[in-house]
């Protein structure tokens, strides 16, 4: 196997980890990056596989929370509306994506719509932020949400489908505007990851199995290893950050980040 390649794939797979919870868009980070490093893998298979590896992050991190589910569904209340919530807000995203991934991967996974959505999205942040200085969440935990919270939530995440809007980003955004309290829209959003993401992998793995080489499934192996390790690290470092502060670094780098490509894009320095 070329080295080179492997490099590739394991840089990529720290970007994803690094990225998929954060509000900064890890499929937009996996577009520019890979542009950049000129990854000729089975690139889209390859950055909807290793997701999974940053989702199994989240299942390890609240282990005990899944298992409590696992082994209370449909015995006790709290877990039932825990697992409706999330299946409400899976539907809205899982619709969208099904009718329209074909055209949206045709057209928009470039740098120039992510950088795009990147710089607006970092300005919705801002304003949402400010917003809420000056209001009182009602929605104080994750077990306080009820279907309505759950529904807006999911069709907050719809908007992910643009490369560069953000998954964590729309759901933890969209859940603090209808009134979540930041901890509890950004707990939910991790959670929501895991039906999200299983779905979306082992929907385009299924489609595109026929394409894979021996080459392909390894460097998704190291991608993916990478991508967990690197989830890890970013879900607690989120978590112990949201506790004590906002998001607005992470706004103010989205428009430093989007800006820098439209720069060079404009400019004709970097040909993406």
């Amino acid at each position: 196997m070329d080295i080179l390649l492997v490099i590739k794939a394991l840089i990529l797979g720290v970007v994803e980890g690094l990225t998929e919870f954060l509000p900064v868009s890890s499929t937009g980070h996996l577009i520019v990056v890979g542009d950049l490093l000129n990854f000729e893998s089975n690139g889209k298979v390859f950055e909807i596989a290793i997701q999974l590896g940053a989702v199994l992050a989240v299942v390890y991190e609240y282990k005990h929370r899944f298992a409590h589910v696992i082994t209370h569904i449909g015995k006790e209340r709290a877990t039932n509306r825990f697992v409706l919530n999330l299946a409400i807000a899976f539907i809205p995203a899982a619709i969208v994506g099904l009718i329209f991934s074909k055209q949206i991967k045709l057209y928009l996974f470039n740098p120039v719509t992510v950088a795009t959505a990147l710089v607006i999205g970092g300005l919705v942040i801002l304003w949402i932020e400010k917003r809420q200085s000056t209001r009182i969440p009602k929605v104080m935990s994750v077990d306080d949400m009820r279907p309505r919270d759950a529904l807006v939530v999911g069709l907050a995440q719809v908007l992910a489908l643009v490369p560069g809007t953000s998954r964590s980003g729309s759901t933890i955004m969209g859940g603090m505007l209808w009134g979540l309290e930041r901890k509890a829209a950004t707990e939910f959003s991790f959670f929501l990851a895991v039906p999200v993401m299983i779905a979306a992998t082992t929907f385009d793995i299924l489609k595109h199995i026929h394409e894979f080489t021996a080459e392909d499934v390894s460097l998704i192996a190291v991608g993916f290893v990478a991508a967990f390790v690197a989830a890890l690290i970013a879900v607690k470092a989120l978590l112990k950050f949201v506790s004590h502060k906002n998001y607005v670094p992470f706004a103010w780098y989205r428009i430093v980040f989007g800006g820098l490509i439209l720069l060079t894009w404009a400019t004709g320095w970097v040909h993406w």
